[in-house]
């Protein structure tokens, strides 16, 4: 046989090539390219959501402790003293005021975040002062034998109901908001004090949140 009558196998080769090209993807190879889109998701999706809880968590944790509960003590912190432990003479006491503190991603359990004086009137109604100066942010004592408030840094004075005494703060001592209640719920008659603690900007003669 001549060489132009060898049989061309080549071209049913290609053929079956060019036609299994053609054909659509099968159902298995559908199957195994959705898997590895989703697996690829997950891969890039996963990692990028927990960053993102782990970054606004602090946020989220800041908003929670604002918005609170809704209920009436919302806002105010249980004081570890009663109506029965502040001196019916109306001698102030220092109260140091404990709670927890979100610092970053950490959050710290019953920590001082602050002070504050009680007193008690004749009529049994209790004041509650911020122990913080409003001149420059010491911390006020009570001097017994003035029976004043005093301030050690820069003679700052008041009254045992907070009002200055002399020209060098702005302004009287900062009243904070307190409450009764028993088993923690308001009751004008309850022994347990909660107090709305806050810190105020100093050196101004207008009380301003901060």
């Amino acid at each position: 046989m001549s060489d132009s009558e060898t049989p061309d196998v080549s071209a049913p080769t290609s053929q079956h090539e060019s036609q299994h090209e053609n054909q659509p993807p099968t159902r298995r190879n559908m199957l195994v390219e959705g898997v590895t889109a989703f697996l690829s998701f997950l891969l890039v999706a996963v990692p990028s959501t927990l960053g993102g809880i782990f970054f606004l968590d602090p946020i989220l944790r800041r908003s929670k402790s604002k918005s609170g509960g809704g209920g009436e003590l919302d806002g105010f912190i249980k004081l570890s003293v009663t109506t029965e432990s502040v001196p019916e003479d109306g001698t102030p006491m220092a109260v140091t005021v404990m709670s927890d503190l979100d610092d970053a991603w950490n959050r710290f359990k019953d920590v001082p975040v602050g002070s504050i004086w009680l007193r008690k009137n004749p009529d049994g109604k209790i004041l509650v002062f911020n122990s913080v100066c409003p001149h420059l942010g010491c911390s006020v004592d009570y001097r017994r034998n003035e029976g004043d408030f005093f301030c050690p840094c820069h003679t700052s004075s008041f009254s045992l109901d907070g009002k200055k005494t002399n020209e060098v703060p702005p302004r009287a001592m900062d009243a904070l908001e307190l409450l009764t209640a028993t088993a923690g719920a308001v009751d004008p008659g309850g022994k347990e004090l909660w107090v709305k603690y806050q810190n105020f900007r100093t050196g101004t003669a207008d009380k301003i949140l901060i």
